[in-house]
């Protein structure tokens, strides 16, 4: 359910451009918009994308520097105060800005939005890292003249930045008048009512604490009040081109460069600027000119703007190497999964002190704090594109572990306790059901470490604090968790990734990671200890780790409460959720959501409605143990109840779909996702980028259509194209190689582009990768593995049914005739007997049914004890034989219990590798159930596979397992099937191969 603009509706706002993000006229409407969009970053310096020269007079407009993590601290004012509550707010600063630069032409000054400016463009290049906007001025008299404007924040260099305006006259002489400004004079964006932007910050926030000019150079420094953090913003220029005078200045909080080319300039020139930030983090305060002037001097030997564009130019080659992704048939997409891992790149602190924060660098949404979306969504994406970003995320949260033991302590637990929300390591969250009730950061922090490893098998980063952070978070669980009665290990009063439901006992996807954080633990202590057991005895003793600790975890983990439910057969989000009433979807308008902005929290609190994926979200992080038909069947549950007014949450339904073999589903999530940013679907990007979403973009691509799995340590492949794409080429990052993936519409090919050979798997089938070399599968499914039924399509016992049934329902005086029995082809036993009783109009306690279904059962036993394999229909002998021979598995899926006795007499047991245990089944046939478990028994996916029915509800069984099916009997009663033959006979292998590829 979402009540968002829906992308497939939306024209794009730019031209669908793969390498580029281009404006080509000025809307003033969407300023802000365009600001975030065009920000330029390097993980430490963001620069919102506003106009050097400023907004034209009555345009909204957002200036915005940012350095990573520096930030404003002010105690948070409750009215009415409680034990534990968050005490500082936390605020990502708008820092000392360096790229205004306002123009003059003859006198008048460069304005945006009127008739004088012509043949405009502003570009952002995700090659060159460049924001590049060039326009035509016309004079009164009709001159004209060309300026060309340059950003750049260094991605090879964290402190520079790079500016160059060139203005080429291209009728006359003009006299060119520039002011460019280091300007102090900042505030944050202050905003009311929505509690995910802005701040509480109001006025000048940076107090000036010195001010400098001599010759091309200026600097201001400056501090903020609250927090005492220290800058300095230093900058110089070069004028080439012209002849110019310049004069520079500087006062408090602002510092000029005033510069005159003319009075009759004719030829082009050209301005650089070179500016650098440095913060006391990085050296103390009485040493942070000295350092700035090193970086400016360092900047012009490195070859000033030209060699800072070459630089980024080098660095973007060296990225998009191992990061690009290819999709052919969708521009759109294909604009969308580059633009989003470039904003990544921008976004992502590389210093192990930073971290990513919601927005990325480019706006103040959430003030700059950084959440659980760093380790869920945007650590997978650098495992794979950027281990060593992904390193240094991960040692960003080592940092922060003294802060995550004091919150633990203050809240009288064991352990450590991350925050929700944070930049510097305190809970920044006011709101605690939200905040502090999530627990599950812990697990969340816990998981990314042992994705790394995994993914990388630099197992260094647990002896470099690595394995303290899971111990402490383990120790946490164990601390704040309770045993019940039962045995079970609950978790009481949390709030899970889902904030439209909140401080609830057993929540699903809280316990899931709490489990595999207790796991998770207790293997990193076993496997240090192994590896040195002298240096790991100075981590134990550092950690005061107790011999019993580990054991007492796993207990805990293989206690954790996870329960189904047993009459739907859906996974509980919580103890109560399945229990409380539907959300009204009819009777709230479209513009009553996102709900936290128009209902109080207890109103949304008491129905099912979610806001983003939860259990769907824990069954996709971790997948072991959850069948295809749970996975199924909580998507069925869960995706109409959730209003996705989280940007994390398409992207998971999108892969979930993905991974169901619902392509087109799949698609319209993803689209939610892709475009979210460059479409402004949610409305707010004004407010920054959404980096969980752009995570989520590649996420979606690489885990979803192309079916990047892990399994058994294995990299694991399964691609599938959604309708319109023709090509779609990943590149993941594995144990120091690369694996080129290339998936068209027939074949899929692997590449190892960097190391040594390894297996990975396509479609579940080994392949060995060698370097230089290639290998070439097919793209989609081929036939595998066959699942049949029995009754009807291997032997003929539906007649003892049929005897049976008609027995009993003679007993009960229930009439039986044989539309009564066709009625009853392919369901399970009680449904059979539902169906007679309900004809006799009979209501019967539940023990008297299971009386009557044990003597039907009973009758059925002895009819069928006379059967040989002469029994087994025309045809069946033979294709089994066959099937064997060509290597294709087979497994029996019936809804007969006596389906093993009757294999047994029919004298094909060796014959068949797998028979589904209907006992097993929670719901029978038309439910897809058992056929997803055959192709499970078989290790296949139900598209490897293909199913044999000769009822209509086990054809639409088959379908619904995602298996192409092939109906035995009478087309007008199994048209649904993908292939029908009128006998088995006429059940060949070549009608199994055409089904697969029909």
């Amino acid at each position: 359910m979402t009540r968002h603009r829906d992308p497939r509706t939306v024209t794009p706002r730019y031209p669908l451009d793969p390498w580029q993000v281009r404006e080509t006229r000025f809307d003033p409407d969407v300023s802000r918009e365009a600001e975030s969009l065009f920000a330029l970053g390097n993980g430490y310096i963001g620069i919102r994308g506003t106009l050097e020269e400023g907004a034209p007079a009555g345009v909204v407009t957002v200036p915005g520097t940012y350095l990573n993590g520096f930030h404003e601290r002010e105690e948070i004012a409750y009215p009415e105060p409680a034990y534990g509550y968050a005490r500082w707010r936390q605020t990502m600063l708008n820092v000392t800005g360096c790229t205004n630069l306002a123009l003059r032409l003859d006198g008048e000054p460069l304005q945006m939005g009127t008739e004088r400016v012509s043949a405009y463009e502003r570009v952002l290049d995700l090659r060159a890292g460049t924001l590049t906007r060039t326009l035509t001025w016309t004079a009164f008299d009709g001159a004209r003249t060309r300026l060309t404007f340059v950003r750049a924040v260094s991605l090879a260099h964290r402190a520079r930045v790079a500016q160059r305006l060139t203005v080429a006259p291209l009728d006359r002489a003009v006299r060119v008048e520039v002011t460019h400004a280091l300007d102090g004079t900042v505030e944050n964006q202050v905003e009311t009512g929505d509690p995910r932007i802005g701040t509480a910050l109001k006025g000048q926030v940076l107090a000036p604490v010195a001010h400098r000019h001599q010759g091309a150079r200026r600097a201001l420094r400056q501090r903020a009040r609250g927090s005492g953090m220290e800058l300095v913003c230093a900058c110089e220029h070069h004028a080439h081109g012209a002849d110019v005078t310049t004069e520079v200045a500087s006062e408090p909080s602002r510092a000029e460069l005033r510069l005159v080319a003319g009075p009759d300039a004719s030829e082009a020139f050209r301005l650089d600027l070179h500016a650098v930030y440095a913060d006391a983090r990085d050296h103390a305060p009485e040493a942070l000119d000295a350092a700035a002037d090193a970086e400016l001097d360092a900047f012009a030997r490195d070859g000033g703007v030209d060699g800072l564009l070459a630089a980024q130019r080098a660095w973007l080659n060296e990225y998009w190497t191992g990061a690009d992704v290819e999709v052919a048939g969708d521009a759109g997409v294909q604009q969308s999964v580059r633009f989003s891992l470039y904003h990544l790149a921008q976004g992502a602190g590389r210093d192990g002190r930073t971290n990513i924060p919601s927005k990325a660098l480019t706006g103040e949404g959430y003030e700059g704090h950084t959440f659980w979306d760093t380790e869920i969504y945007v650590l997978p994406v650098f495992l794979h594109v950027r281990p060593d970003i992904a390193r240094a995320l991960l040692q960003h949260r080592i940092h922060l572990l003294d802060a995550a033991r004091a919150r633990a302590t203050e809240l009288h637990h064991d352990g450590a306790l991350y925050p929700w929300r944070t930049i510097a390591g305190p809970e920044a969250s006011a709101f605690f059901p939200a905040g502090t009730a999530q627990y599950h950061i812990d697990a969340d922090v816990v998981h990314a470490f042992e994705r790394y490893l995994a993914a990388t098998g630099d197992g260094t980063i647990m002896w470099a604090g690595g394995a303290a952070v899971a111990v402490e978070c383990a120790r946490f669980f164990l601390s704040a968790g309770a045993w019940g009665q039962g045995g079970a290990f609950h978790l009481h009063t949390v709030t899970g990734p889902d904030e439209y439901t909140a401080l609830v006992d057993d929540q699903h996807y809280t316990n899931r990671m709490m489990q595999g954080t207790f796991r998770f633990a207790a293997q990193v202590v076993e496997d240090l200890a192994a590896e040195d057991p002298a240096r790991f005895e100075a981590v134990r003793q550092g950690l005061g780790l107790g011999a019993d600790e580990p054991d007492a975890w796993r207990r805990a983990a293989d206690a954790v409460h996870l329960p189904v439910d047993p009459g739907s057969g859906v996974t509980p989000q919580d103890a109560t959720f399945l229990t409380k009433p539907e959300w009204p979807w009819d009777e709230v308008p479209a513009e009553r959501y996102p709900l936290l902005l128009h209902y109080h929290p207890l109103d949304i609190y008491r129905h099912q409605v979610l806001k983003q994926a939860d259990v769907l979200l824990a069954h996709h992080l971790r997948p072991s143990g959850v069948s295809r038909t749970q996975l199924r069947r909580d998507a069925a549950y869960y995706a109409p109840r959730t209003t996705h007014d989280s940007s994390l949450s398409a992207c998971v339904h999108a892969i979930i779909a993905a991974r169901l073999g619902r392509a087109g589903e799949a698609l319209d999530f993803f689209a939610r996702t892709a475009r979210m940013d460059l479409d402004d679907l949610n409305g707010n990007v004004k407010d920054g980028v959404h980096a969980a979403a752009m995570a989520g973009t590649w996420l979606a691509v690489t885990e979803g259509f192309g079916g990047l799995d892990v399994q058994g340590g294995t990299p694991c492949f399964h691609p599938r194209l959604p309708a319109g794409w023709t090509r779609l080429r990943v590149r993941v990052a594995w144990h120091g190689r690369v694996i080129e993936v290339d998936t068209d519409a027939e074949v899929t090919r692997y590449r190892l582009r960097r190391g040594e050979a390894l297996e990975v798997r396509h479609r579940g089938e080994a392949l060995r990768l060698e370097p230089d070399g290639e290998a070439v599968l097919p793209s989609g499914p081929r036939l595998r593995g066959v699942a049949l039924d029995l009754d009807g399509v291997v032997t003929d016992s539906a007649a003892y049914h049929d005897q049976a049934w008609k027995a009993l329902a003679d007993e009960l005086d229930i009439p039986f005739d044989e539309t009564a029995n066709q009625a009853l082809r392919g369901l399970p036993r009680m449904d059979s007997l539902e169906a007679i009783l309900a004809r006799g109009q009979r209501a019967l306690p539940e023990e008297e049914k299971q009386r009557l279904a044990a003597r039907k059962n009973a009758h059925y036993q002895r009819l069928i004890e006379d059967v040989t394999p002469r029994d087994l229909l025309p045809g069946i002998p033979e294709l089994l034989v066959e099937l064997g021979q060509a290597g294709v598995r087979i497994v029996l899926a019936s809804s007969s219990r006596n389906a093993p006795a009757l294999v047994r007499r029919l004298g094909i047991e060796d014959r068949l590798d797998a028979i589904v245990d209907p006992a097993a089944v929670h719901a029978g046939k038309p439910d897809p159930e058992i056929f997803e478990r055959a192709a499970e028994a078989l290790g296949l996916s139900p598209e490897d596979c293909v199913g044999v029915e000769d009822a209509a509800a086990g054809v639409a069984s088959i379908e619904g397992a995602g298996m192409p099916s092939v109906g035995v009997g009478d087309v007008a009663h199994l048209g649904d099937a993908t292939r029908v033959v009128p006998d088995t006979r006429a059940l060949t292998m070549d009608v199994l191969r055409e089904a697969v590829g029909a």
